[in-house]
């Protein structure tokens, strides 16, 4: 009976395509970027510790560039989007596409740009 049992989990293993996890050493270095991501944000805050985050548009853009590239880093490393299908990772990537666009077009309502 435990052959059995060991033989389907091998074939269910096989079958969804198993990967070969990543090293610690990986998600180390991922939290670093985050961090210091993280860093450049709160330094948009304090206008004048950088000149050029005293224009509202550079600091929006620069929060919005820095939002994607963490919410990239998050949902594909440490939600392992990565190593599922990529119908997945394309339905994160469209709910972003959205919410950003819906962002920017509620700024623009707004005459936040001008």
């Amino acid at each position: 009976m435990t052959d059995t049992v060991t033989e389907t989990h091998l074939e269910h293993d096989e079958d969804h395509g198993a990967h070969e996890h990543p090293s610690d050493w990986v998600y180390i270095k991922i939290a670093l970027i985050l961090a210091l991501f993280t860093g450049i944000e709160v330094l948009t805050y304090f206008e004048s510790a950088l000149p050029f985050f005293e224009n509202n548009s550079v600091t929006i853009a620069t929060l919005m560039f820095l939002m994607v590239v963490k919410f990239y880093l998050v949902a594909t490393w440490f939600m392992h989007l990565r190593f599922d299908n990529p119908i997945f990772g394309r339905m994160f990537v469209a709910g972003l596409v959205l919410a950003t666009a819906v962002y920017c077009i509620f700024l623009s309502a707004f005459e936040f740009w001008a």
